[in-house]
């Protein structure tokens, strides 16, 4: 059943092998003025469509008729999804739902995708992170078992992960089973395989902690040292254990020998608008995207002020998941002068906000 997926995945990047997108991180000619026009657009579309989401908006006293500054349109929580069925074109459009759940027993989120919206995600997925991967696609060790994949119509965060880094996979293999223990023998087969090329090994922050590197620090007999360790979401069970983003990539370079180390922050909310971290340690909004940050009071944050990271994007059509606020703390270090040579805002996540509930997208 997963093979067939991932087939399915793979021909919608042959189809938009012919179409013609701009580098993610080129500077867009006015984007503050061309984000303002398309949020704008947006919000009056799931203002007419979706009417949990009117309801909301009405109580902020919103005018559809009236053109809002960015940093001045309403948001909504990213909690509005757990609570909320909210979608903006009619049910029998929708062909995939998107579950991600917080703590235990919580209540899950639920993203209603219509088929275009899915594809302009996959697009805009495939974009940011070919600047980041390059265009060759790598044998891939997922550091998950295929169960993930079973359900084809509802998806978990994990599941539309690994999905979504599936084209860049020539060969995509799961490490583990249905019990989360290795399969030695899949590994063992993998590793000779690929022992000379570029791999990429990809899973969530604490799949690849708990379920790889502890597993296998200590054996000296495979080679990673030519591998890409690619990896995001997931750090609720790592925080309560101490370890820190930059924990994570020193404990991985130092026992595999692994060069590159590459974290991505995104969510099943808006899935598509990914942001990946440079090589100068800061996550990029691309030309998809779009984040503020706000104090306590919701009033906007400067550059170097620590807040709430509130996230925008032009993708969302079937769902009114375009502008939301979340629960993760952030710092905005600047625009358009990271070191790394890519243009639009850079930032840090910092961790959650403090006695919030912790929506570890990961663990469904």
């Amino acid at each position: 059943m997963e093979k067939s997926i991932i087939k399915k995945c793979k021909k919608i990047l042959l189809k938009m092998k012919n179409i013609s997108l701009d580098n993610p991180f080129t500077l867009i000619e006015n984007k503050k003025k061309y984000f303002k026009t398309k949020i704008n657009k947006l919000t009056r579309f799931h203002f007419n469509n979706c009417k949990i989401y009117s309801d909301i908006l009405k109580k902020f006293n919103y005018q559809k008729n009236k053109e809002y500054k960015l940093e001045s349109l309403p948001f909504i929580s990213v909690r509005s999804f757990k609570n909320y069925e909210m979608l903006s074109v009619n049910r029998n459009k929708i062909f995939k739902i998107l579950k991600s759940s917080g703590t235990s027993g919580s209540k899950l989120s639920q993203i209603f995708l219509d088929k275009k919206t899915s594809e302009v995600q996959q697009r805009s997925l495939m974009n940011i992170s070919k600047d980041f991967i390059g265009n060759d696609r790598k044998p891939m060790l997922v550091i998950d078992s295929k169960s993930v994949l079973k359900n084809q119509k509802e998806f978990s965060a994990r599941a539309a992960a690994i999905l979504g880094f599936s084209m860049y996979a020539k060969d995509m293999v799961f490490l583990l089973n249905e019990e989360n223990e290795i399969k030695y023998d899949i590994l063992e087969k993998f590793m000779n395989k690929y022992n000379d090329q570029t791999k990429i090994i990809f899973g969530f922050t604490f799949m690849i902690w708990q379920h790889f590197f502890e597993k296998l620090k200590h054996l000296k007999k495979y080679d990673f040292s030519n591998s890409l360790i690619l990896h995001g979401g997931g750090w609720k069970k790592l925080n309560d254990k101490k370890i820190s983003n930059e924990k994570f990539k020193t404990e991985i370079k130092k026992y595999f020998g692994i060069k590159k180390v590459m974290n991505y922050y995104g969510m099943a909310e808006q899935t598509g608008s990914i942001f990946f971290e440079c090589d100068q340690g800061f996550f990029h909004c691309s030309n998809f995207s779009e984040i503020l940050i706000r104090d306590k009071n919701f009033k906007l944050c400067k550059f170097h002020e620590k807040g709430i990271v509130q996230t925008i994007s032009i993708l969302p059509k079937s769902y009114p998941g375009h502008n939301f606020i979340t629960e993760d703390i952030g710092i905005i270090y600047g625009e358009n002068d990271c070191k790394c040579g890519r243009m639009g805002k850079y930032f840090k996540i910092m961790g959650r906000i403090e006695n919030a509930e912790l929506r570890g997208c990961s663990d469904v």
